[in-house]
């Protein structure tokens, strides 16, 4: 198994660079979407951790900047119905802190955003994310858990209400997780009057 590699970045293309050793080695790697727009400059230093994946007709390469990201590839590959690419997609929309978020908030639907996921796929890789990730180990799980909020519960039903109304996920999440650390006590109903009435202002 090819863990390491540091070089020289030699040249970049598509989702992958060439990353050539001291030796003279060159090894082509795909790389996630944000790991790939941060690399250096071509001449420059570059040092990543790898994946190697074995198919019946190749042998693909997959580099990381972080050694949790690598892991957290090897969790994904090691799902059924996902292969090394998908796994690869996945990464370059969420970050492992990203998908502990997503399982602690059982937010299924955010794998869909994944390009090749749909729904009986999101279902099945939630699954067994949710038994194969430290859940615990998640920023955003700490905090959420000092509000004592549950998984799926206040949080989870106000966002779907409100996607229900024509808002956006993205554009929701962060307030309502601020209203909820403000006012822990609140129900649904409560903190989806609350949300609305912030919008409200938001928008006024």
């Amino acid at each position: 198994m090819i863990a390491y590699l540091e070089g020289r970045l030699a040249e970049i293309w598509g989702n992958a660079c060439l990353l050539v050793t001291e030796s003279g080695v060159g090894y082509e790697v795909a790389l996630p979407a944000h790991t790939l727009s941060a690399l250096p400059g071509r001449g420059e230093h570059l040092a990543l951790y790898t994946s190697l994946a074995v198919r019946e007709d190749a042998l693909e390469l997959f580099g990381f900047a972080t050694f949790e990201e690598r892991q957290t590839f090897e969790v994904l590959v090691s799902i059924s119905k996902v292969g090394a690419r998908t796994a690869l997609s996945i990464l370059s929309i969420y970050r492992p802190d990203d998908l502990r978020r997503i399982v602690f908030e059982e937010d299924v639907m955010a794998l869909t955003r994944v390009s090749g996921i749909g729904k009986k796929t999101a279902q099945h890789v939630f699954l067994e994310l949710k038994y194969k990730l430290k859940v615990d180990d998640a920023p955003q799980t700490a905090v959420l858990a000092a509000t004592g909020q549950r998984p799926g519960s206040v949080f989870r039903d106000v966002l779907d209400g409100l996607a229900n109304l024509g808002y956006a996920e993205d554009e929701c999440a962060p307030m309502v997780k601020k209203l909820l650390l403000e006012e822990p006590d609140l129900d649904v109903t409560g903190a989806l009057r609350a949300a609305l009435k912030t919008l409200a202002r938001g928008r006024s």
